[in-house]
C-alpha cells in the first residue's frame, strides 16, 4: 500500500504502489476534469488580482508597502543580467559601490531568469502579476494534481485539499507582496519523490528527480523549502513511529535515491550557494528578535478575508504581509474533529501531529496569550539558534501548516464520500458534509487585493532628463537616500532603464564592513543620516564645515553626479538642508530638484 494514501477503514488487499482508483476512468473525462479544476484555480487567482491585471501601468498592490518595488527591481535587474550575459547573482544598481549579493536576497531567479524575455518585452509589473497570479494557481493545482493521485480517490475531494492548500489565509497575505511564499508548486512534488524513495519505487530516477525539484526549488525560495521540509521531517517521524516495521524496507532505497539527489543538487546549486554565504556582500544571519505567533492568532480571520477583521488581526501580526496563522476558529474546531475521527488512520494521525506541532514550534521562543508574554518557553528556543533558522521568522512555521490542513480535508472529504456511496449513511451526508466545510472555509474564504494607483515617476527619469546630469560610472543619489522605506527610487531607476546606479538602497546585506550580521538596507554614510535626521525632526537641520567636508567625502565614495529630490512632504527643509550643505541653491528641472555634484567630486 502507497505511504502516502491512507488505509480506508476497511481491510482490503494490498495495491502495489500506483495510480488510485480514479485511474480507471476514461482517460478523456480525467482531462478534461483535471483541466476544469485547474483552471477554476487560475480563474480565481486572476480574479484575487483583478485591480493590479486591470492597471498594470500604474497598479500598485498597497499593502505590499515598499516590496513591490523591490521584487520589480529583482526581476528587472535579472532580465538585465541575462540579457547582457551578466553574473545574476549580483547588482551594483543599488548599494554603489559595494553593490548587492543577489543570491543573499530573496531575488526568486527560478522565475527572474525563464521569464526575461517578458521582462524585457513587457516589462518588470507583467512579471510581477505573473508570478503572483501563477503561484498561487500552481500551488493549487500542484497539491491537487498529488492528492487526486497519491492521497484519495475522489476529485472533488482532492479539488478542496489543492484549493485550500493554494488560497489559504497564510496564502494570501503573502501574495501582497512575497512571490516567494506563494510559490509552493515545486514542493508537493518534492514531497511526492522522496515517498516514492521510500517505497522503494525506482530509487534512481526518482532520485534524479528529487534532485533537480530541490535545486529549483532553491532558487524559488530557501525559507519556504526550510519550513517545508522541517513539517515534513515531522510527518515523516511520525509515520515511520506508527510503523516501525516499514523503516528496515525504506532505508536503502532512501540513502540510494537521496544520495543521488544531493549529488544532482549540489552540482547545481554549489557556487551559487557559496556566493550566498562566502560572496560578496554575503551576511551570516538576520536577526527579527521574537516574532512568534500570538496563540490568539490561530483563531482570528485575516484581513483579506470575507470575515476580515483588520485591527483584531493588526493587534497579532507583524503587518498586513506577515499574518501566518489566522485560520480561523471554525477551522481550528474542523480540524480537531477530524483528528480525533481519522487518528487510526496512519497518514492522517502522521498529518495531524506535523499539524499540531509546526503550529506549537509557530508560537516562538516564548508562548504569547492575548498579547501577553506568559515567560513560558516554546519548543522553538531549542532551535531558534541554529544555522539557517536564526534567520527565520517563527511566526511563518504556521504555513507549513497549510498542505497538512489541506491533506485532511481532502481525506475527510473522501471518507464521506467512500461511506456515503456504499450506503452506509442514508442520510444525504455529502451535501452535509460539503455544506459543512462550506460554513467553515467561506469565512476564511480570500477578497480581492486591494490596489492603488503608484506616485508617477518624475519626468526627470522617465524622460531622460538626468543623462543630461550623470557622467559616465557616476551615480544619481536620492534625497533622501533609498531605504526599506523609500523605495521609490528603486522605480525611477527601472523606468531609467537601469542605466544608472545609486548608493544604499532596500536590499539585505551585512551590517557593516566588518560586521557580517544580516541588517535591511546598506549601513549608512554620515551624510545619509543627516537627511534622516530632516525626516525625524521635520525641518532643516543646521550645517557645520564638518558636515560639509564629510559630504564631500561621501559623494567621492558614491562617484555622485546629481542629487535629486522630489516635491513631497517636508521638501524644504530636505531642499533647505542640502542648499546648506553644498553652499549652492536647487535647480528645478523636469519635475524635481537638482544639485549638479560633478564639480565638487571631479566627475564630468
Amino acid at each position: 500500500m502507497s505511504v502516502f494514501r491512507p488505509e480506508a477503514k476497511t481491510e482490503a488487499p494490498p495495491r502495489e504502489p500506483g495510480p488510485v482508483a480514479v485511474e480507471a476512468e476514461p482517460r478523456m473525462r480525467r482531462s478534461w476534469a483535471d483541466a476544469g479544476i485547474i483552471g477554476a484555480y487560475l480563474a480565481f487567482s486572476v480574479i484575487l488580482f483583478g485591480g493590479l491585471w486591470a492597471d498594470l501601468g500604474q497598479g500598485y498592490l498597497w499593502n505590499s508597502a515598499s516590496d513591490q518595488n523591490l521584487w520589480e527591481w529583482f526581476f528587472a535587474v535579472t532580465a538585465k543580467s541575462v540579457q547582457h550575459l551578466e553574473n545574476p547573482l549580483t547588482s551594483s544598481l543599488q548599494n554603489y559601490p559595494l553593490g548587492v549579493n543577489m543570491m543573499a536576497n530573496t531575488a526568486m531567479l527560478g522565475i527572474g531568469v525563464p521569464l526575461t524575455p517578458i521582462t524585457l518585452a513587457f516589462g518588470p509589473t507583467v512579471t510581477w502579476a505573473i508570478a503572483l497570479t501563477g503561484s498561487l494557481a500552481g500551488s493549487a493545482a500542484a497539491w491537487y494534481w498529488v492528492f487526486s493521485r497519491h492521497l484519495v480517490r475522489n476529485r472533488v475531494s482532492a479539488a478542496i485539499g489543492g484549493a485550500f492548500a493554494g488560497f489559504a489565509p497564510p496564502m494570501i497575505s503573502h501574495a501582497n507582496a512575497h512571490p516567494n511564499f506563494v510559490a509552493w508548486f515545486v514542493l508537493p512534488f518534492i514531497a511526492l519523490k522522496v515517498i516514492q524513495l521510500a517505497q522503494g519505487n525506482r530509487p534512481v530516477r526518482n532520485g534524479i528527480w528529487l534532485g533537480v525539484l530541490t535545486a529549483y526549488q532553491i532558487f524559488l525560495g530557501e525559507e519556504p523549502l526550510l519550513i517545508f521540509a522541517l513539517g515534513f521531517l515531522i510527518f515523516a517521524i511520525a509515520y515511520c513511529a506508527s510503523r516501525p516495521r516499514e523503516i528496515k524496507a525504506m532505508v536503502r532505497p532512501v540513502l540510494l535515491g537521496g544520495g543521488i539527489a544531493l549529488v544532482l543538487t549540489l552540482v547545481v546549486v554549489a557556487f551559487p550557494l557559496w556566493w550566498q554565504f562566502f560572496g560578496p556582500d554575503s551576511y551570516t544571519g538576520l536577526e527579527h528578535g521574537q516574532v512568534g505567533n500570538d496563540t490568539a492568532a490561530m483563531t482570528r480571520f485575516a484581513t483579506q478575508s470575507v470575515s476580515g477583521q483588520p485591527e483584531a488581526a493588526a493587534a497579532v501580526s507583524l503587518n498586513r504581509t506577515e499574518e501566518n496563522a489566522f485560520f480561523g476558529w471554525p477551522l481550528i474546531v474542523l480540524m480537531v474533529v477530524v483528528t480525533a475521527w481519522l487518528w487510526r488512520e496512519v497518514v492522517a494521525r502522521s498529518l495531524a501531529i506535523s499539524m499540531f506541532l509546526m503550529a506549537w514550534l509557530s508560537l516562538g521562543s516564548e508562548i504569547t496569550v492575548l498579547h501577553e508574554n506568559t515567560g513560558v518557553p516554546g519548543p522553538w528556543k531549542l532551535l531558534a539558534d541554529l544555522p539557517l533558522f536564526e534567520s527565520l521568522l517563527e511566526s511563518r512555521l504556521a504555513m507549513a501548516c497549510v498542505p497538512a490542513i489541506g491533506a485532511l480535508l481532502a481525506i475527510a472529504t473522501d471518507r464521506v464520500f467512500a461511506a456515503a456511496g456504499k450506503g452506509e449513511l442514508k442520510l444525504p451526508v455529502r451535501l452535509i458534509w460539503l455544506g459543512a466545510v462550506a460554513a467553515v472555509l467561506l469565512p476564511i474564504a480570500p477578497t480581492q487585493l486591494l490596489v492603488q494607483k503608484r506616485p508617477p515617476t518624475p519626468a526627470f527619469f522617465a524622460d531622460g532628463t538626468w543623462q543630461t546630469y550623470v557622467a559616465p560610472g557616476g551615480t544619481v543619489v536620492p534625497v533622501p537616500l533609498p531605504s526599506s522605506g523609500e523605495s521609490e527610487p528603486l522605480h525611477w531607476q527601472m523606468d531609467a532603464g537601469l542605466r544608472y546606479s545609486m548608493p544604499e538602497g532596500y536590499f539585505v546585506g551585512p551590517q557593516g564592513p566588518d560586521d557580517k550580521r544580516g541588517r535591511y538596507g546598506s549601513y549608512q554614510r554620515p551624510t545619509s543620516t543627516l537627511f534622516d535626521r530632516v525626516r525625524d525632526t521635520k525641518r532643516a537641520q543646521e550645517i557645520t564645515d564638518a558636515d560639509r567636508d564629510q559630504a564631500i567625502e561621501d559623494l567621492r565614495y558614491w562617484n555622485a553626479s546629481v542629487l535629486v529630490l522630489i516635491p513631497r512632504e517636508h521638501s524644504d527643509a530636505y531642499r533647505a538642508t542640502v542648499d546648506l550643505l553644498l553652499r549652492k541653491p536647487a535647480q528645478f528641472v523636469d519635475g524635481v530638484w537638482i544639485w549638479d555634484v560633478r564639480p565638487i567630486t571631479g566627475r564630468r
